[in-house]
Parts: C-alpha cells; sequence; structure tokens
C-alpha cells in the first residue's frame, strides 16, 4: 500500500482547510459575535432608552437650574423662597392648596 500519495493530498489540502476554517470563524463572529451584525438591533433599543434617559436628565438639570435662579441672593423670589421654608420646617400638609394672589 503506497501511503504517498494520500499523505501528500493531505498535505496539499491542510492549508486551504484551515483557511477556510480561519475565514469562517470571523464571519460566524461578524453575524453572531457580541458586535456582530445581529446584536445591532440590541444597540439600537439601547440607544433609544439611552436617548430616554439624557432627556429625562436634561429635564431635570433644567428643573434644578431654574430653582436656582429663583433662590439668586440678588433677587430671591418670594413665594418660592416662603414654599422652601414652609416645606423644610414642617408647615406644609400634603392636602394644602396655594392660591396665587397677584
Amino acid at each position: 500500500m503506497n501511503r504517498a500519495p494520500i499523505l501528500q493530498m493531505v498535505k496539499s489540502a491542510a492549508i486551504p482547510a484551515a483557511a477556510i476554517l480561519i475565514i469562517g470563524y470571523f464571519a460566524s463572529a461578524a453575524l453572531i459575535g457580541p458586535n456582530g451584525l445581529f446584536a445591532l438591533g440590541g444597540y439600537r433599543a439601547q440607544l433609544k432608552d439611552k436617548q430616554a434617559q439624557l432627556k429625562a436628565a436634561q429635564d431635570y438639570r433644567a428643573t434644578l437650574r431654574h430653582r436656582a435662579e429663583l433662590l439668586d441672593p440678588r433677587h430671591v423670589d418670594a413665594d418660592y423662597g416662603d414654599e422652601i421654608v414652609r416645606r423644610t420646617t414642617g408647615q406644609v400638609r400634603p392636602d394644602e392648596v396655594i392660591i396665587p394672589r397677584d
């Protein structure tokens, strides 16, 4: 039995087979890996969620900026200052209604 042709055929097929396996590995990683094509939908959902969180944080920051402007030492808003003092000292009840006057 002559093994030389079989051995020669295996040697000549080893490099292309290894190349095919390597290409297959990278192709599968590009599709189903953690940063692959199938993960793109998850990234879009995360982006939408993060954008909503950013919008909420920006709105809250604007609210805080407005409150800080109301408490500016040069011209404190009297109504807001009174509201803070009453809330801090426990003089506001949950059922209380504030009626603004002119």
